[in-house]
């Protein structure tokens, strides 16, 4: 069975994405792993890293994205998704990650969202909006090794989709203090959230991304959530780097290295392996 592991922090801009692709591409180029990336993110950051815009509108245009497996939800009568059209395999631009795999995202999530809490629940109960995503995958779910989610920036159901099929959860976040402010909260829900459907939902463990060296705030606030423990904040540091973002631009030409893609800037990439290595261990505990 694939290890499940959702991507979460409840403020945008901290690289949520971008960890969430390069884990994926260095699991699978670095570590032979097969894994699949599920794009919950209206935004649809980690859809368009993956495939490129052009193609993305594409699916989008047909209905091969998440966004209809949820409408579905809402009006079961007109069942339109279809999983096998929807999965887009190999979809890294990355030498040797041939084994990333993506279940994309549509804008159209923002307006379904909403709508979820009043979605129908089945005969005898038998699905709740929590489930929707759980029971669509779950025939999938077993061919690969990992399978990382991207949530969107809040506790919504659509996010709770996402940790209803995981064991752990990782906050990926800049080191300052509106980044880290719902830390605790995300901590305390999906405790309770784990208590209320029978399942132990870990936190992973906090990474820290975009970390500038020369900024006190940085420096003070990393230093206190390693003090506090809980979440545990990972070794592998991700430093503010300009290909940072640029890597999140797909390259339609060809595929690159994994350095290339990220950048020689601070060995960026090799501080994504140094990350996906500890990751891989602390998933082993």
């Amino acid at each position: 069975m694939a290890r499940v592991v959702s991507l979460i922090n409840l403020k945008g801009g901290v690289a949520k994405t971008t960890t969430t692709v390069a884990l994926a591409e260095t699991l699978a180029s670095q570590f032979g792993k097969r894994v699949l990336v599920i794009d919950l993110d209206p935004q649809t950051n980690a859809t368009v890293m993956l495939i490129g815009e052009a193609r993305w509108k594409q699916l989008n245009e047909k209905g091969w994205t998440l966004a209809t497996l949820f409408q579905d939800a809402l009006e079961p009568q007109d069942k339109e998704f279809n999983l096998e059209k929807t999965l887009q395999r190999k979809v890294s631009d990355v030498q040797g990650a041939e084994k990333v795999d993506l279940l994309p995202s549509s804008l159209d999530l923002i307006d379904v969202q909403d709508k979820l809490a009043s979605a129908p629940t089945g005969q005898f109960y038998s699905m709740t909006p929590i489930d929707i995503l759980r029971l669509a995958v779950k025939t999938k779910v077993s061919d690969y090794d990992f399978v990382l989610v991207d949530c969107p920036p809040n506790l919504g159901i659509i996010t709770l989709n996402g940790l209803r099929i995981s064991e752990g959860y990782v906050i990926p976040t800049v080191p300052d203090i509106l980044s880290t402010y719902g830390i605790p909260q995300i901590v305390k829900r999906v405790g309770n959230f784990s208590k209320e459907v029978a399942e132990d939902i870990k936190p992973i463990g906090i990474v820290i991304t975009k970390f500038q060296a020369n900024s006190t705030t940085h420096v003070n606030v990393s230093r206190n959530l390693r003090k506090e423990n809980e979440p545990p904040v990972f070794d592998a540091v991700i430093r503010q780097a300009n290909q940072l973002a640029a890597a999140a631009e797909f390259q339609q030409s060809g595929r690159r290295t994994l350095k290339q893609k990220y950048g020689y800037q601070d060995d960026l990439a090799d501080r994504f392996v140094e990350l996906t290595r500890e990751f891989l261990k602390r998933m082993d505990e």
